[in-house]
């Protein structure tokens, strides 16, 4: 009996090493979640400290070397690239499904009938979620400003600023592919809260006393450098090549005036700028930024309605000159912010959102916290929302409980593991809380079916069945969704390592 029992433990040992580091994993990020989670404090080599409850902060600066581990830190990433919020239930949630995997394994189901079954679970709780979301029924919504607060930690000034600058920003703009909320977020320990209606280009003007504050301006967005166009070394030393140089400067001295007539007043360039091309703009009042990055130059471009050109467009006609340059309402240098201002531009509609603080710790730590909020806005604008806490993956789990009662293969025993990880978002919460996990999963379970809802959750404060839906507990569903789909694909990955093996170092010639 000992001889079986031994082989059965050496037959799983990767598996459960793999299941141990990512329990570790787990257990540094679980304490923070909900409303009473409690915040990490990691340590660095030369005594840095850095105190956070973000689920993707803890894990990106953790210290791990564990190959299943560093696996785990990839859903976190995945679920803050993805969707911007999310990353400590997506956390938890992986490593419950790895957990309740293990266990149907070492109980003696194949891993690929777990990993099948677990697949299917995963597929059928989407679908239930998706057909449980509420949609938000415009920006001026109840439920948005809730969700704003919710992912704000409770910090009730930044969830009002990113509500604002939602409203700015409008509801199409925030549906759009590619366009990301969180990043209009700025922080700085200098600036007061505020929400900008255009752009902060991240730049000194290199004329900094040129213009002052612009108003109904032109602007120029060069992918290029402000000066003439160059002549080989090579040529130089010959009379042509002199000759051409010479040519080249003088037809970029006569672009400056076609400038002036045009009426540009900011000037924009990838690369540097030619010193007289400098000095004369500083004579006119026109703003010239050098060496803007291309984020910077692409947000300029499409809030101005400008078409970035290269230098040789300065040789063509003012109206095709013309054609290309954009147009801002106001531009001005924020000395202390160290950007420059723009807005009432007459491209796409941008907004910025200023999130003061008093040192630049906080400052970091706000601006994460904003960027939280405004990923979590514009998930729950795109895809509606759900009971947060936990509650709907518990209606979710007993949807999954009563498919697991149809099905015949041994793929239930994946489907039973993906409902066992649903329900551990909820006793963690409660957990956190202080109350017997045990007892109130039961409890909301019952209370669930009894009234044939998945808004009722268990209230932190007082350990009651509460409507989370009326209390404003809720959470945008797109975050839920991919939480779970990520963690999906990393278990299925840990729970699929049979053998671990060292990779040999590259050869190296002597």
């Amino acid at each position: 009996m000992s001889g079986i029992q031994h082989e059965g433990e050496e037959r799983f040992s990767t598996l459960v090493n793999n299941a141990a580091a990512v329990r570790a994993i787990c257990s540094a990020v679980e304490g923070t979640l909900g409303p009473k989670g409690l915040d990490t404090m990691l340590v660095g080599t030369q005594g840095e400290v850095i105190i956070t409850n973000d689920g993707v902060t803890i894990l990106e600066k953790m210290d791990v070397t564990h190959p299943a581990a560093r696996l785990l830190i990839q859903v976190a990433k995945s679920q803050q690239r993805q969707i911007g919020d999310g990353t400590t239930t997506a956390t938890v949630l992986a490593g419950a499904l790895v957990h309740e995997g293990v266990a149907q394994v070492t109980r003696g189901v194949p891993v690929a009938k777990v990993v099948s079954g677990m697949q299917q679970g995963i597929e059928l709780a989407v679908r239930s979620l998706r057909s449980r979301s509420r949609a938000v029924q415009g920006l001026g919504d109840a439920a948005l400003k809730r969700i704003a607060i919710t992912a704000g930690r409770e910090q009730a000034d930044i969830a009002r600023l990113i509500v604002a600058a939602a409203e700015a920003v409008g509801e199409a703009k925030l549906r759009e592919d590619g366009y990301r909320f969180a990043d209009s977020v700025l922080a700085h320990e200098e600036a007061s809260s505020e929400v900008w209606p255009g752009i902060l280009l991240n730049q000194k003007p290199m004329n900094l006393h040129a213009g002052g504050e612009l108003r109904d301006v032109r602007v120029l967005v060069l992918h290029d450098a402000l000066e003439p166009e160059a002549v080989s070394e090579e040529s130089l030393v010959t009379e042509a090549g002199f000759q051409r140089h010479m040519q080249l400067r003088e037809q970029f001295r006569s672009s400056f005036s076609m400038l002036l007539e045009l009426g540009v007043g900011l000037i924009a360039s990838d690369r540097g700028v030619d010193p007289e091309a400098e000095q004369f703009c500083s004579d006119q009042g026109i703003l010239v930024l050098q060496r803007l990055s291309r984020r910077d130059l692409q947000q300029l471009s499409e809030h101005t309605g400008a078409r970035p050109v290269r230098r040789t467009a300065l040789r063509k006609s003012a109206p095709e000159l013309g054609a290309a340059l954009g147009h801002a309402g106001y531009a001005a240098y924020d000395e202390r912010l160290e950007r420059v201002r723009v807005s009432r531009g007459h491209g796409e509609q941008h907004v910025t959102v200023i999130v003061g603080a008093a040192t630049r710790e906080a400052a970091h730590e706000r601006s994460r916290i904003a960027k939280d909020a405004a990923s979590a806005v514009q998930a729950a604008v795109r895809g509606g929302y759900l009971p947060g806490g936990g509650a709907v993956e518990m209606a979710v789990a007993h949807d999954l409980e009563r498919l697991r009662e149809t099905m015949k293969g041994m793929e239930g025993f994946g489907v039973a593991a993906v409902a066992g990880a649903l329900r551990k978002p909820l006793a963690q919460i409660v957990v956190n809380a202080g109350y017997n996990p045990l007892e109130k999963v039961e409890e909301l379970k019952a209370a669930q079916i009894a009234m044939e809802t998945d808004s009722l959750g268990i209230d932190c404060d007082t350990g009651q069945v509460t409507d989370f839906i009326e209390a404003g507990i809720i959470d945008p569903a797109d975050v839920k969704i991919h939480a779970l789909q990520a963690a999906g694909e990393v278990a299925a990955a840990v729970l699929r390592i049979h053998t671990v093996i060292k990779m040999k170092q590259p050869f190296e010639e002597a």
